[in-house]
């Protein structure tokens, strides 16, 4: 959905009303978890080291589920309260190039994972018929258990879905470049600004 003015909490909440029975956009569902990469898709794949040692991993994690990758300023998440659970569901909105844009998205998987190298937690979610994209992405943290490194992890893969999507293909892949690189620094931010778990 694109929009002149910044969009009301009447309009996020008929846009999420009206999203409840969405259907996902594309057929690779859970994608993300493989190491194979599905074809057709431009592949996105972000890292940054975000800390060190098991109470920046705890931190990391609240990060997650309260997601903070999302406070980059021209991106707004309704709602961060939303529990990172399948099949919830969340509306994006993003300011670019001087409008507005609402979009769809829903929770596929949630991991909370252990071995003896690696902790990594997260989750994906796909895009519904309601985003101006198509495909799905992936948000993780990790903490190595051999050096203490704590890294943020993005996944994603995609294609333009909506026709302003396609007919603005370069400026559509800036903004997902952008997203990367500031949710990057959000969360780096996070850890640096987050006091130590108890």
């Amino acid at each position: 959905m694109f929009l002149l003015n910044h969009p009301d909490t009447l309009t996020v909440e008929r846009f999420l009303s009206d999203c409840e029975d969405d259907r996902f956009s594309y057929a690779e569902l859970g994608a993300t978890r493989a190491s194979t990469r599905p074809a057709g898709y431009n592949i996105d794949h972000n890292r940054i080291r975000i800390g060190n040692g098991p109470a920046d991993f705890e931190k990391a994690k609240s990060s997650i589920r309260t997601w903070k990758m999302f406070d980059i300023g021209w991106v707004k998440l309704f709602y961060p309260n939303t529990p990172i659970e399948p099949e919830k569901t969340v509306a994006i909105m993003a300011r670019h190039y001087g409008f507005y844009s609402l979009n769809a998205a829903r929770i596929i998987y949630d991991f909370d994972d252990e071995t003896k190298e690696l902790l990594r937690f997260g989750f994906a979610y796909g895009t519904l018929t309601e985003h101006g994209e198509i495909g799905e992405e992936r948000f993780s943290v990790e903490y190595s258990q051999s050096n203490g490194e704590v890294w943020y992890d993005l996944f994603a893969f995609s294609r333009p879905g909506a026709l302003l999507a396609k007919v603005g293909y370069p400026l559509s892949r800036h903004l997902q470049k952008a997203f990367a690189r500031d949710s990057k620094k959000a969360m780096h931010r996070q850890l640096a600004e987050t006091p130590s778990l108890p």
